[in-house]
């Protein structure tokens, strides 16, 4: 075991180098890459190391921040709906359908915006990219503070999509190069909570901020854009020096336990093991417009989308519209504001739960279809009743089962997506067309409907439905195509392909089994 000894000395050489120039960074990728690739390298090379504690100095170095840019990201997205019923519609003069139309146009470019942002990320790098969108958006936050009309604030949001466009999908896709599929819904939804505090905050905020009415002589609603867009640039300035890029270059662990972190990605998802007498198939990490195009071709992930449908409709339509439905179920609009809050930390809570769950049995596919179900209870709820109590309780519901739902179906597709850049497009593709159900989702409650939404409830009822469907598509046909690839495999099939082509193929190999 010659090169475990190389691993074992070079360690105290390197464990605590920064790799901040960009040769620095090529030079260690390019070893590691070489150190895991090696024959002699297996996961006996790395039985002295501690996983738990490497996941742990992860967990503690990556997430907390992630956390902070989509709370941040959420919340400018959203506070439209709390900027609503402190009087913005009125003040610019809009009528109901302009007020949707400034909703809606945001999900247009956000949409077109997310695929060229995924792949610029892992090229520009991480810490570069993410600080940048986010000056970005929150500069066009601040100045939706000074908008005077209509057309402004369309403007404004148009702007807003093309720099948040690259936040989630870049965040959920960097983690993907961090940690492995068995473990990574937990921090998806660890993250993706942060969407929930938001929703929480976001009322908390807009009530506090809407105090200073008349400040500056500007409204309420104005101060909730401006300063929570100048928050959202103090923060974006601090995480270009606290993100991390990748883990070859991750100055906190040591020059082994990156070797070990990049090991595990190399080769998940594929049969393994010299004890089994195959040879490791590599995930494909180099750049080609052959693995984006793949994506685009690629069956699962439209499916997928309708399930993401299924997800983000209820999603966009709970946060854009849950303070005006319960302001018009008889409230105050500070009491609309405040009620928001159990809803939505409860719902952080079971995202989180449910996550570890879901990775503990290494299953994706029966979780989202119950919280799938869930949803329908608690619209049907909504629908049926003119009673307060059970309105409130049926959104109740409907948050809770959207929260731990929605990081479900992002990191079930990202787990049967083999190939660094084709996950990268794939999760891209993902968010961005089905994001498009939040343009969707901004018409579902209209105005005249107020206050019992029938149509509005009706349509999310009808996703949820088309998203049950889907998603049972996907079940049957992923055990169909991982019971015919071990046919194949016990054939010796295989060895019809060299690694090379087995790694080009990424999850359409044969070695590859795809996660129910």
């Amino acid at each position: 075991m010659a090169l475990h000894n190389e691993i074992s000395n070079k360690t105290d050489h390197v464990a605590h180098h920064e790799f901040s120039g960009e040769k620095g960074l090529c030079d260690e990728t390019d070893y590691l890459d070489a150190v895991t690739a090696a024959p002699e390298t297996t996961l006996e090379s790395f039985a002295d190391l501690d996983e738990k504690k490497i996941l742990r100095k992860m967990d503690i170095r990556l997430i907390p921040m992630l956390a902070i840019l989509y709370l941040l990201s959420f919340l400018d997205r959203g506070n439209i709906g709390n900027a609503k019923i402190e009087g913005l519609q009125e003040d610019l003069g809009m009528s109901p359908d302009e007020y949707n139309w400034c909703l809606t146009v945001f999900f247009f470019t956000y949409a077109a915006f997310e695929v060229p942002s995924n792949l610029l990320l892992k090229r520009l790098r991480p810490s570069r990219w993410l600080p940048l969108i986010m000056v970005a958006w929150g500069a066009v936050m601040t100045l939706m503070g000074i908008v005077r009309n209509f057309h402004g604030l369309l403007i404004a949001r148009l702007f807003l999509g093309i720099a948040e466009a690259g936040l989630y999908p870049g965040c959920a896709y960097y983690l993907t190069m961090w940690y492995c599929r068995h473990e990574i819904q937990l921090r998806q939804a660890m993250f993706f909570s942060a969407a929930s505090i938001a929703g929480a905050f976001s009322g908390l905020l807009a009530f506090a901020i809407a105090k200073m009415d008349g400040v500056g002589n500007l409204e309420g609603w104005r101060w909730i854009f401006i300063l929570e867009g100048l928050v959202t640039i103090i923060v974006a300035i601090l995480s270009f020096f606290v993100l991390h890029d990748f883990p070859e270059t991750a100055s906190f662990l040591t020059e082994k336990e990156r070797q070990f972190v990049v090991f595990r990605l190399k080769y998940q998802g594929q049969l393994q093991g010299k004890e089994r007498g195959r040879t490791q198939i590599a995930q494909a990490e180099e750049f080609d417009w052959r693995y984006v195009m793949a994506a685009f071709r690629d069956w699962q992930i439209w499916v997928n989308i309708f399930v993401y449908w299924g997800i983000v409709c209820p999603l966009y339509g709970i946060s854009l519209f849950l303070p005006t439905i319960i302001r018009n179920l008889g409230y105050t609009s500070s009491t609309a504001q405040l009620m928001t809050v159990p809803i939505y930390i409860t719902a952080a809570v079971l995202a989180v739960l449910f996550a570890f769950i879901s990775d503990r049995v290494g299953r994706r596919s029966p979780f989202v279809v119950s919280f799938l179900l869930l949803m329908i209870v608690g619209f049907s709820m909504c629908i049926s009743s003119t009673n307060p109590r059970v309105v409130y309780g049926g959104v109740f519901i409907v948050a809770c089962a959207i929260y731990p739902a929605f990081p479900g179906v992002v990191t079930w597709l990202s787990n049967n997506l083999a190939g660094s850049y084709k996950r990268s497009a794939g999760m891209a593709i993902q968010i961005g067309v089905g994001n498009l159900g939040g343009a969707m989702a901004s018409n579902f409650y209209r105005q005249s409907d107020s206050p019992r939404y029938v149509l509005g409830h009706g349509l999310e009822l009808a996703f949820i439905g088309i998203g049950i469907i889907a998603a049972f598509i996907l079940v049957i046909s992923y055990a169909t195509i991982n019971k015919k690839r071990d046919g194949i495999v016990q054939e010796g099939g295989e060895a019809r392909f060299t690694v090379e082509e087995l790694s080009a193929k990424g999850d359409r190999a044969v070695t590859f089994r795809y996660m129910i």
